[in-house]
């Protein structure tokens, strides 16, 4: 019995192709001092508070904009497969890693869950990212539905620091 489908109304699906082994893909999503160099924005830096790379392990992180503007985001990993595939929820939080709504929007979901899948061909990792509100009311739904591009502008940011990280290392 899949849990999955409880979660993935309204879903959103990124893919990205890299040219890097999937175990170098993985290791970037599941190494503190990897995830923290392409993590977020471009222009903000991340740093990783903890990270435990666990089925119900956390991370808690933040990220720091060019003018020192702080926000924090938290993990929490559920099904880990190495080198195959990470389900995790994901939400903004305080700097305890307690759940906070988003600061840019009242009606933005509490948490998302996410699917996270590679597969490689000929040493080309295609990362595939399933995203869907967790346990969101009609409203957060819509509000979720009417960002996908919002996101998927922000991913295609966050997945060029990915690109450039992976190609340094």
């Amino acid at each position: 019995m899949s849990h999955h489908n409880l979660y993935i109304d309204n879903k959103l699906v990124i893919s990205r192709d890299f040219k890097a082994p999937k175990h170098l893909v993985f290791k970037s999503w599941s190494e503190a001092e990897r995830f923290q160099q392409w993590w977020g924005p471009a222009c903000f830096s991340t740093n990783v508070v903890n990270m435990t790379f666990l089925p119900e392990g956390h991370c808690l992180y933040y990220i720091e904009s060019p003018d020192a503007l702080k926000m924090w985001g938290r993990f929490v990993y559920k099904e880990i497969i190495p080198d195959k595939k990470i389900e995790f929820l994901n939400c903004f939080s305080d700097e305890n890693g307690a759940v906070i709504r988003a600061p840019f929007s009242e009606t933005w979901p509490l948490e998302m869950f996410n699917i996270l899948t590679l597969e490689e061909t000929n040493g080309i990792t295609t990362l595939t990212l399933l995203i869907a509100p967790y346990n969101a009311s009609d409203n957060e739904m819509k509000t979720f539905g009417e960002n996908h591009q919002n996101m998927e502008l922000g991913f295609k940011g966050t997945f060029d620091r990915l690109e450039d990280y992976l190609l340094k290392n």
